[in-house]
């Protein structure tokens, strides 16, 4: 579970610089839906960088594994559903369903790891 914690934590956090010191690489290549707006962009950092951090600490703090994996759960279900609905609007069209997969996966593996970490409470 540690590693998985690291893994995702890190991820947030490079997601999170990527967006905020680079946006128009992310919105280039990575997150190309409608129209580029730097702020919203930092804004949306600014939320990858608080899920990666308090990951993070989840790492060392056990009690804080099930709160953030089921907080990160709920945002990537969610996350996962406006990509859904926005599917077709990324231009290249085959970033959508790629962005799509990659978003359903990782909420799979937070319902897995939610359901593993709280195993031991039960």
């Amino acid at each position: 579970m540690k590693l998985l914690l690291v893994l995702f934590g890190a991820g947030q956090v490079v997601l999170g610089l990527l967006l905020w010191i680079t946006p128009g690489f992310f919105f280039d290549e990575i997150g190309p839906y409608g129209v580029r707006n730097d702020h919203y962009l930092g804004d949306l950092a600014t939320w990858y960088l608080a899920l990666g951090a308090v990951t993070l600490v989840a790492v060392r703090r056990v009690r804080w594994r099930v709160p953030v994996l089921a907080l990160a759960f709920a945002q990537y279900a969610l996350h996962s559903l406006n990509h859904l609905i926005d599917v077709n609007h990324a231009h290249p069209k085959w970033l959508g369903p790629a962005n799509l997969i990659s978003l359903v996966l990782t909420t799979l593996l937070l319902a897995w790891m939610l359901n593993a970490q709280r195993e031991p409470a039960r």
